[in-house]
């Protein structure tokens, strides 16, 4: 998973708390990184539904929907991350040896039930739940 999922949770998550159009300069300023990185981030989050943007002199980015009811696995989603990916795989299934050979199978069995856990756990956490724990943090 790469810092995308990161980035698109804050966003989500402040622009849940500001409970305004923001524009993608002040969304990058609180997630610390350039507007152009939250502008592709944020159209991604855009066409799953999950933010809407206004035109005009108060346009911007908004978060219209009930923070109880988006949860990661759905951000994680929208950005088209997986949690565990990788790149290459060992072996050759090709050669006679027959660990060479179903190596690579194995492996890809391992990623998978690893993302479907993380999967699990990403539905069980909401935009709400990390609202809370942010402002519970204070207390």
């Amino acid at each position: 998973m790469t810092s995308e999922f990161a980035i698109a949770v804050h966003a989500i998550t402040y622009l849940n708390h500001k409970q305004e159009s923001l524009s993608s300069e002040q969304i990058a300023e609180n997630v610390c990184v350039h507007p152009v990185r939250i502008r592709k981030i944020l159209a991604r989050l855009k066409k799953a539904g999950l933010i809407v943007t206004k035109e005009g002199t108060h346009g911007g980015y908004h978060f219209e929907q009930d923070p109880a009811a988006v949860d990661l696995y759905t951000i994680c989603q929208a950005v088209g991350e997986q949690p565990v990916e990788v790149k290459a795989s060992t072996g050759d299934i090709n050669m006679e040896c027959h660990i060479a050979s179903g190596m690579a199978g194995i492996m890809d069995q391992v990623y998978d039930r690893m993302n479907q856990a993380c999967y699990s756990q990403l539905k069980q956490i909401t935009i709400a739940d990390i609202d809370k724990k942010i402002f519970q943090r204070g207390e």
